[in-house]
């Protein structure tokens, strides 16, 4: 696991994370993940579901965000919900970043 208690985001690459985003892990335990996502307008998270709970806040941007189904446009200060396998996905309205925090962690992230 992590053993890194003090981050740095200067510190920590950007890695690719589909097309027209990009990602930044910046810290996990075994059951907790918190990830930095860069998306470019027009970007598109398609629809998934994963066994994770997750809640991601959005630092800027707009987004158009799906979750079981329901839409809603969400931007800067705003957040959502994501129970476990459920189906969501996202589409970039304007340039913009998440955070995302995963319970437990994303271990397929690490590789």
């Amino acid at each position: 696991m992590s053993e890194k208690y003090h981050i740095k985001d200067v510190e920590i690459s950007w890695e690719p994370a589909g097309e027209g985003m990009t990602r930044k892990i910046m810290g996990y335990q075994p059951n907790l993940m918190l990830v930095k996502v860069h998306f470019k307008k027009g970007a598109i998270g398609y629809k998934h579901t994963h066994p994770h709970e997750q809640v991601s806040y959005i630092i800027s941007g707009k987004f158009e965000v799906e979750v079981d189904g329901k839409k809603e446009v969400l931007q800067a200060g705003d957040a959502f919900v994501i129970p476990a396998n459920i189906e969501h996905g996202a589409v970039c309205l304007e340039e913009g970043v998440l955070i995302d925090t995963f319970s437990p962690l994303r271990e397929n992230f690490l590789n």
